[in-house]
């Protein structure tokens, strides 16, 4: 008696996203190093100068990692109420935060205790930054007002009340002291000019702003709010470039790569997305546990460190050039040479006698009950697989060897209403991919033969009939547009081909006649 043959699994080519060089570069770090904060983590900010290290703004603390320390080097907590926005100035040495209880503290990185402590906004100042001459400070608050500091005799510049309501983005240009950009959730960008009284932009973002970008050049400006990222052209006065949908929840930070040709934009749908800054399209996703407040990149883009809601730090450090490659760290011991050649020369002698050891056969649960002739529980057992790994294989092998056995109709006939509602799930799931149609398509008219009787008794099962009638329509309707829409590009190609001339064997011939045969008529019929 012959052997049982398990199933046979067809393996079908994926169906996956396309690999491209944006894929493979930023899939090129680590496994995350998660870090637990006192609070949700509100801001992140490199230190310009090496060794680069960065601050991570959560509750009322203030810590200083590392590129590499699991630990903070350095803890600032000087705070009374919630801290927010640490920015490092461009020389790496001061540190300037915003609180809830509406000072400004200005912090020696290399010291514990606060250098300045500027005073005067009278509710959360939620944005701070340094000018580019590195004397001045730039604030935004939720008391709608925006205002210049002096640094070293921490008094007040300018103040301007222009927004309507809270102020919880900004950012200070690199090439002008004097120029800086607020973005409120009155849903207005206001663009500021320190010798100037008042505004000297205004830009309609259209949703309560939450993050600005400014690019290298400062041509261009970035703003998120609302599920929108919008890029404006501040040269030709603040006009909208692009409008970018790609989030379905809010938008809370911005960044761009090292070399200014990626865009990265995080959001509370858990997703960071990476856009292509010459067209804005979105040429990798990268996806996080929990909602995301905060978003930086190292220089080089050696380290991606996000902050979110729960109070997590999530850190990715870029592989060496030896684990991308899979270096000799990373490759498996190989055996030595004296037990991988043991025993291959050994000749076998005539009076030798060979005891083969059997081998144990391990069958999956489907063949196991396909041995037993048990077709509905194998059909059961594959169904059990498919909604456990969402891997329609082994759930088309099994049909389509049920139906090389003639007992398909047995398999799927006798079930209730639940067992039917699970098989219309999964043809409605599968029967339009062209990997599995030839197989499904079968199955769903032997279906409809076996239960044509019940019909009108569940409205559960009849919705799934409905939406399967549906989308089979919809697909015929595709198939028959993509036909004609051949049968085109099949006339435009012969229309457009050159014609090429087939030679004849007798080119002389006019007619079909030969040279004694041009001009000759044939002899008049005559009648009898």
């Amino acid at each position: 008696m012959a052997s049982f043959k398990p199933t046979k699994i067809q393996v079908y080519p994926k169906l996956g996203e396309k690999v491209t060089q944006d894929t493979l570069y930023w899939k090129n770090y680590k496994p995350a190093i998660q870090i637990k904060e006192f609070g949700a983590v509100s801001s992140i900010d490199f230190s310009p100068v090496a060794p680069h290290n960065f601050a991570v703004t959560a509750f009322t603390r203030i810590h200083i990692y590392g590129p590499y320390s699991l630990e903070p080097v350095k803890s600032l907590t000087g705070f009374k109420n919630t801290a927010y926005c640490a920015r490092f100035r461009s020389d790496g040495q001061l540190l300037v935060a915003g609180c809830e209880d509406s000072v400004v503290r200005l912090f020696d990185v290399s010291g514990r205790v606060a250098l300045r402590v500027f005073k005067g906004h009278t509710k959360a100042v939620q944005v701070t930054d340094f000018t580019s001459d590195q004397y001045q400070i730039f604030t935004g608050s939720d008391d709608y007002t925006c205002r210049l500091w002096d640094l070293p005799n921490a008094t007040e510049l300018n103040r301007y009340r222009e927004h309507t309501d809270y102020i919880r983005c900004g950012v200070t240009s690199k090439l002008n002291r004097n120029l800086f950009i607020t973005g409120s959730y009155d849903h207005t960008l206001k663009v500021f000019d320190a010798r100037a009284d008042k505004s000297v932009m205004t830009m309609d973002h259209g949703q309560p702003v939450e993050s600005l970008l400014l690019y290298p050049s400062e041509g261009l400006l970035v703003s998120a709010g609302g599920r929108h990222v919008k890029v404006w052209d501040l040269l030709k006065g603040g006009q909208p470039l692009v409008s970018l949908k790609n989030h379905h929840k809010t938008v809370t930070s911005l960044c761009l790569s090292s070399n200014g040709q990626r865009l990265l934009s995080a959001s509370l749908d858990r997703h960071v997305k990476v856009y292509n800054t010459t067209n804005f399209k979105v040429v990798h996703n990268l996806d996080y546990a929990a909602s995301i407040l905060s978003l930086a990149l190292a220089p080089n883009d050696e380290s991606i460190v996000v902050g979110m809601t729960n109070n997590i730090l999530s850190i990715k450090h870029r592989k060496s050039p030896d684990e991308s490659k899979g270096g000799p760290g990373q490759q498996k011991r190989r055996p030595s040479y004296r037990v991988s050649v043991k025993g291959k020369t050994y000749a076998p002698k005539q009076e030798d006698y060979l005891v083969s050891k059997p081998v144990k056969e391990y069958l999956a649960k489907y063949d196991k009950q396909l041995k037993k002739f048990n077709v509905s529980k194998a059909l059961d057992a594959a169904m059990e697989i498919w909604k456990r790994q969402r891997n329609p294989d082994v759930m088309v092998a099994v049909m389509k060897e049920l139906d090389r056995r003639g007992t398909l109709k047995n398999a799927l006939a006798g079930r209730d209403e639940q067992g039917l509602c699970s098989l219309l799930h999964f043809l409605l799931g599968n029967v339009v991919d062209p990997r599995f149609t030839p197989v499904l398509v079968p199955v769903a008219e032997l279906i409809l033969d076996v239960y044509s009787q019940v019909i009108g008794q569940s409205p559960l099962v009849d919705r799934q009939l409905l939406r399967l009638q549906d989308m089979l329509e919809k697909e015929i309707g595709y198939q028959q547009e993509l036909m004609e829409v051949l049968g085109m590009l099949d006339t435009l190609f012969a229309s457009n081909l050159p014609k090429m001339e087939v030679p004849c064997p007798d080119t002389s011939r006019a007619n079909g006649l030969s040279p004694g045969e041009v001009g000759t008529s044939r002899p008049p019929l005559h009648a009898t």
